[in-house]
């Protein structure tokens, strides 16, 4: 039973129309879990989380760069995974899902550099430093750039929708390279902060803002690439009927119960 439902699954998620519907819910739910995730996350770090002994106040861009960073590396893996499933089985959605991905994939990539340069200043005495993760982190900036830039410059849908998941597929060596340079390179940048099977090295005041600030940031890219997919989609099926029912203010699912 599990595993027809599973391949019922997963046969609807070729379906436009049917993630539309699917998923206006959790645009609703996930833009109020990130509004009510970050503004308490914001207000914990700023206003009661304890000052590092080392970096003073200097310390508090982690919770902003450490998510930033995060998700931006997480939005590039579900890009590379949408980008197989889109070669392999052919399916639309992925390439609604690496268009919508893309902007704010690029803005995050972008805000963990610059938070990093700002981190860096006061703490290595540095803007910028050649480390390993810090190059990486802006080849992944690279990716982000390269792919929008190449979408914009194939006017053919099929034709963009195979070069930008070749290139989001190849892209994902990146990501351990990321991960792993601080074990593989001499580098400024400390372990990560938090992990899943380790005892985290700071106080749970600090650290416990921070899982709050992460989980803040991924309802959020959550809520915003749903929406630009449910965006893309109207605009790609622009033209057929239930775009038409939905425009109109008719359910779509009306459309069903007539047919």
């Amino acid at each position: 039973m599990i595993f027809s439902a599973l391949k019922s699954f997963w046969h609807k998620l070729g379906s436009p129309r049917w993630f539309f519907e699917m998923s206006q819910t959790w645009v609703f739910v996930l833009g109020w879990m990130a509004l009510l995730l970050l503004a308490a996350g914001f207000v914990w770090a700023i206003a009661f989380a304890p000052a590092d002994y080392q970096q003073g106040n200097s310390f508090r861009i982690m919770y902003v760069h450490v998510p930033a960073a995060m998700v931006a590396q997480s939005l590039y893996i579900g890009m590379g995974v949408a980008g197989f499933i889109g070669l392999v089985w052919r399916m639309k959605l992925t390439d609604v899902a690496i268009a919508a991905s893309l902007p704010l994939g690029m803005l995050l990539t972008a805000l963990a550099l610059f938070t990093g340069s700002v981190w860096g200043r006061p703490t290595w005495n540095s803007w910028w430093e050649w480390d390993g993760r810090t190059v990486s982190t802006l080849v992944l900036f690279f990716l982000y750039v390269g792919i929008y830039a190449l979408r914009e410059a194939i006017p053919g849908q099929v034709l963009r929708a195979r070069a930008s998941a070749v290139i989001a597929l190849v892209g994902m060596v990146n990501i351990p390279i990321i991960k792993f340079s601080v074990e593989w390179w001499h580098t400024l940048h400390q372990p990560a902060s938090f992990t899943i099977m380790e005892k985290p090295a700071m106080p749970v005041e600090m650290w416990a803002p921070l899982l709050v600030m992460v989980l803040g940031f991924y309802t959020f890219a959550g809520f915003t690439v749903l929406s630009a997919m449910r965006l893309e989609i109207l605009q790609r099926e622009a033209g057929t009927a239930w775009v038409s029912a939905w425009v109109s203010g008719q359910d779509p699912l009306d459309l069903k119960k007539g047919a």
